[in-house]
C-alpha cells in the first residue's frame, strides 16, 4: 500500500501544482490553546487550554460539551505559565496514561500523570499523580512540551527559568534541569514513577540524571518525524532559531546562553562552540518577527506540496513558515486580521493545524490546488484518508444533488445522488489510490476534493 501511495503522490506533484499555504476555520470556541495532539491512532484531537483545561474535538469538527480533564484550580495560568503540554504513552489504548505539563500555585513546573476514565473515553479521572516539581525563579520561559520520541521516552521542554540573557546561566549549568530538554522513562511502577535512562548523558557522573540536552532558551514545541527531532527555540531579541537533529545522541548542548541562534550573545566561561550544535534555520526579529512556535513536518498525503517541509509560525507575524529538506525558509502570504499562532497540531493521517491565541483552529490547506474551491465553500470529507466509507460535510447548507468520484487519468469511477447534506459515501468498490472527489450542487457549480482510500 505504501508502494502505491507513494507513486500516487509523486504523480499528483508532477502535475505542476505550485504551493500557496493558506488557513481553514476548522473549530472555534476555545480559550488560550496552548497544545493540540492526539494518541496513536486516535482519529480525535485534545485541544489545551492554557487555563486548565483538555477539550476533544472530533473530526466532524464538534467539541465535546463536557471536557476531557479540567485542572483550573490547581494551576497557575497567565503569561507564560498555565497548562501548556499533554503527550498520551504511546500504549495509552491499553494502559490509559496521559501526562501533562502545568504551572502550579506557587509558580513552579510540574509533570503529571493522569489516567482516561476505563468506562469512559470522552473524560480523564479526575486526580494525577505528580512525578516532578521543578522550582521555577521567573515567571516566563517554562518551555512546557512533552513528546514521546521514537525510543518511548518522554522527552520535556524546560525554558531557562526567565529573565533576560539568562542571568543565573542555568541553560549551561549541567546541576540545573533548566534550559535544558529532559527525557525519562515513565514506565516505572513505584515512585516517582521515573526513572532516568541508561544513556542519559549524566547517569552516574555529575549533573541531573533527568538531562538529556543542554543550552536552551524557550524551546516552544519541539517534534519528531522518524528520527529527525526539531526544536523551536525562541530567542533573546533579536533572533528565533529551529534546530534539526537527525538520529540525535544525548549530551547535545543547543548553545544558549553563549549563543542566540548563530550569533555570540555572552560567551563568558563557556565551552568551545565546537561542542555545540547551532540551528539548521534562523530568523531576525525585523518586521516584527517576536517570538517561534514550533510545528511539525507535514507527513499527509492530501497536500503533495507540502510534503517534507517543516511547519513554524511566529508569535506576532500573521503567517506561517516552512523549512525545506535544504533548511531554507519560506512564508505564506500574510493572512488577514490578526492570529497570534500559540501551537500547532497534527492529526492521525498527518494533515496539520494550527491554533490563533484567539481561540480558532485552523487547518493548513494547499490553496493553489485545483481542488481549494471545495474547503473554501465549507465542505469536508473525513475521515481522510478513508478505509470502507467517508462522510460528507457541508457546513454551508449549499443544496447538493450528486457526487462523482474519478481516479488521476480522469476515469468515472461512482456517481451517485445526494439527498442530504451529510451524506456517507461507501468506498468498498475503490482500491487503494488516491482519487478526486466532485460534488456538483442544483445550480450545475461544481466542488473538487482529493481522497485517499487506503
Amino acid at each position: 500500500m505504501k508502494t502505491k501511495l507513494l507513486f500516487y503522490t509523486l504523480l499528483l506533484s508532477s502535475l505542476g501544482f505550485s504551493q500557496t499555504i493558506a488557513i481553514q476555520s476548522f473549530a472555534t470556541g476555545f480559550s488560550s490553546p496552548s497544545e493540540i495532539t492526539h494518541p496513536v491512532g486516535d482519529n480525535r484531537l485534545f485541544v489545551v487550554e492554557q487555563g486548565g483545561i483538555i477539550k476533544i474535538l472530533n473530526p466532524n469538527q464538534t467539541t465535546n460539551a463536557t471536557p476531557f480533564l479540567n485542572i483550573s484550580t490547581i494551576i497557575t495560568s497567565g503569561n507564560e505559565r498555565g497548562l501548556l503540554g499533554l503527550a498520551f504513552h504511546p500504549s495509552y489504548a491499553t494502559n490509559g496514561f496521559f501526562f501533562i505539563n502545568y504551572t502550579n500555585l506557587s509558580g513552579n513546573t510540574v509533570i503529571a500523570r493522569y489516567s482516561v476514565n476505563p468506562t469512559n473515553p470522552n473524560v480523564a479521572l479526575t486526580t494525577g499523580t505528580i512525578l516532578m516539581t521543578i522550582t521555577q525563579p521567573f515567571s516566563n520561559h517554562n518551555g512546557g512540551c512533552l513528546r514521546f520520541g521514537p525510543d518511548g521516552f518522554l522527552y520535556i521542554s524546560m525554558g531557562d527559568g526567565g529573565g533576560t540573557g539568562d542571568p543565573g546561566n542555568r541553560a549551561q549549568n549541567i546541576n540545573d534541569n533548566l534550559g535544558k530538554i529532559l527525557r525519562i522513562d515513565v514506565n516505572a511502577t513505584v515512585a516517582p514513577f521515573y526513572t532516568s535512562p541508561a544513556t542519559n548523558p549524566y547517569i552516574g557522573i555529575a549533573g541531573n540524571d533527568e538531562i538529556w540536552a543542554i543550552g536552551v532558551r524557550n524551546p516552544w514545541k519541539f517534534s519528531f518525524n522518524n528520527n529527525d527531532m526539531w526544536i523551536a527555540d525562541v530567542g533573546q531579541s533579536a533572533v528565533e532559531e529551529i534546530n534539526k537533529i537527525t538520529n540525535p545522541q544525548p549530551g547535545m548542548n543547543f548553545g544558549w546562553r553563549c549563543y542566540e541562534g548563530n550569533s555570540t550573545y555572552n560567551t563568558t566561561g563557556c565551552p568551545s562552540n565546537t561542542t555545540m550544535t547551532f540551528p539548521v534555520a534562523q530568523y531576525s526579529h525585523a518586521g516584527g518577527n517576536c517570538s517561534i512556535t514550533g510545528g511539525y513536518v507535514y507527513t499527509g498525503t492530501t497536500y503533495p506540496n507540502f510534503a517534507n517541509k517543516y511547519f513554524f509560525a511566529d508569535y506576532c507575524v500573521n503567517r506561517i513558515g516552512t523549512v525545506n529538506t535544504s533548511n531554507v525558509i519560506a512564508y505564506s502570504a500574510n493572512f488577514a486580521g490578526s492570529n497570534n499562532f500559540t501551537t500547532f497540531g497534527q492529526d492521525s493521517s498527518g494533515e496539520l493545524y494550527v491554533a490563533s491565541g484567539a481561540g480558532t483552529i485552523y487547518k493548513i490547506i494547499d490553496a493553489n490546488l485545483a481542488t481549494t474551491n471545495f474547503e473554501k465553500n465549507g465542505f469536508s470529507l473525513y475521515p481522510n484518508p478513508a478505509k470502507e466509507r467517508f462522510n460528507i460535510k457541508n457546513l454551508n447548507d449549499i443544496e447538493l444533488s450528486k457526487i462523482r468520484i474519478f481516479d488521476i487519468s480522469g476515469k468515472e469511477l461512482l456517481s451517485q445522488n445526494i439527498e442530504n447534506n451529510d451524506d456517507v459515501v461507501s468506498t468498498k468498490s475503490l482500491s487503494e489510490g488516491i482519487y478526486i472527489v466532485v460534488l456538483e450542487d442544483v445550480s450545475g457549480n461544481s466542488y473538487r476534493s482529493k481522497l485517499v482510500v487506503e
